[in-house]
């Protein structure tokens, strides 16, 4: 498992795909004060190289103790949202619009999804002012499964999704 000061130099793929502009200590208290949360330093470490966009290959999957919708072993994170406005450009600061919309738990602050199936930080045992688990939400068979203790330790975890075998009849047999 690499450190997590290893990973942040290699963290982003590059481009500007929903990439924010630069983080500022008054983009993350207004972040903060919206969600009514504090963010994890790993997170807001992370988002001060790049606020927001697509995650490199190495570290574009989460390994999974059990099967999930996505796939028998892991999850994808392929990219992860930024604090930011940017019209057409979802952002952290959308997770009280989304939580809403797509009937999810709270208080949870999302980094990655498309409505079907989210990851996000989740408060709901830490309190607003903890350190959140990171959670895989998906929302259409309502289910959870608990990634990670915190956010470091889940990008510490993280992987090539290239590493699994994505051929989903490869673990059948005939």
């Amino acid at each position: 498992m690499a450190r997590f000061d290893e990973i942040q130099a290699t963290f982003w793929a590059g481009g500007d795909y929903g990439v924010q502009p630069p983080l500022t200590d008054e983009t993350v208290r207004e972040a903060e004060r919206v969600l009514g949360v504090t963010l994890p330093s790993a997170l807001l470490d992370l988002l001060r190289v790049q606020n927001g966009g697509t995650v490199a290959a190495d570290h574009d999957a989460f390994p999974t103790s059990r099967p999930t919708s996505w796939s028998k072993d892991h999850v994808a994170f392929d990219a992860l949202m930024g604090i930011g406005g940017l019209e057409q450009v979802t952002s952290l600061r959308d997770t009280p619009y989304l939580v809403k919309e797509w009937g999810l738990p709270s208080p949870i602050v999302l980094l990655s999804g498309d409505g079907h199936c989210w990851i996000g930080l989740d408060y709901r045992v830490c309190g607003p002012e903890g350190d959140p688990s990171v959670t895989w939400f998906d929302t259409e068979l309502d289910t959870e499964l608990t990634l990670a203790s915190d956010f470091r330790t889940f990008v510490e975890k993280l992987t090539a999704a290239s590493s699994f075998d994505l051929d989903p009849g490869a673990s059948t047999t005939n």
